[in-house]
């Protein structure tokens, strides 16, 4: 405390100095709004700095997880072009394949909210409809599935989750085309979801891998959604209730993938006519 007071006499006059210069100028500022204007400018300027390089060290810790992310996207779409005569494009790209029977358009976003433990959980994306994006598009990720559209505003949208008792997906056996429909029951673990309605002839085997349908518009034939953990004959012993194991993790999300039918018009079109 001593040498703290002696520091203070010793340099008492550069301390009254730059206490008369820090006065000054705080009244210079706050009597002229140019001077203000510039403080604030350059204060601005300086807190974003800040909060930039923190962004940016959270950031680099995070890089390994999004790098891994982004060579399976690689894989993925590499796989897709070797398969289809389409260019990608950086936002979004168009698959026009015979296995995927038909044209989607593909547009990216990023979760900014994500249920999991309710009976009826949602998501919530970072695009809406100025971007394109409308009810009923297929939402999935580089893994599998993740739910449907069914909200929109201008600049978000919802996502009916995979985890919601009220979600219903086409989904078959990837091995033998068996189709039956994809559910949640509201009790298993959000890593499991049931496939109902599977016909007791079909050759159900522990490992194999669940795919979409594609007997609706809103999902391509072939969408990974997960493997058959376990399996039972239903009371009536006609059919099967599977329980699935999903590919992905639907606790941690990020980016996800719109998918929208060019051509859902034209079907709906076909499968309803109406009368003239």
């Amino acid at each position: 405390m001593q040498q703290i007071i002696n520091f203070v006499i010793r340099n008492k006059t550069f301390l009254l100095f730059l206490l008369l210069f820090g006065v000054s100028l705080a009244l210079t500022i706050q009597s002229h709004s140019y001077h203000k204007s510039k403080f604030i400018n350059s204060a601005n300027f300086l807190t974003g700095g800040i909060y930039e390089g923190a962004s940016g060290i959270s950031n680099y810790f995070d890089l390994k997880e999004q790098n891994e992310i982004l060579l399976e996207e690689n894989t993925r779409l590499r796989s897709i072009k070797l398969n289809t005569a389409n260019s990608i494009a950086t936002d979004e790209f168009v698959i026009d394949s015979s296995s995927y029977n038909g044209r989607y358009k593909i547009n990216n976003a990023k979760i900014i909210n994500n249920n999991y433990s309710s009976s009826k959980n949602y998501l919530t994306i970072n695009k809406g409809e100025k971007n394109g994006i409308k009810e009923d598009l297929g939402v999935i990720t580089s893994k599998g599935i993740v739910g449907i559209i069914d909200n929109t505003s201008n600049g978000y949208a919802r996502v009916l989750s995979i985890l919601n008792t009220k979600s219903k997906i086409n989904a078959q056996l990837k091995a033998s085309n068996h189709i039956g429909t994809l559910e949640w029951n509201g009790k298993s673990s959000p890593t499991t979801v049931q496939l109902t309605d599977i016909i007791k002839f079909a050759p159900v085997k522990k490992g194999d891998t669940i795919v979409t349908g594609g007997e609706s518009s809103i999902f391509p034939q072939g969408i990974p959604i997960g493997t058959i953990d376990s399996f039972v004959l239903d009371i009536t012993g006609d059919t099967y209730t599977i329980e699935v194991k999903l590919f992905n993790d639907m606790t941690n999300l990020s980016h996800v993938y719109i998918l929208e039918n060019l051509d859902t018009k034209e079907i709906k079109q076909l499968e309803n006519p109406t009368d003239e």
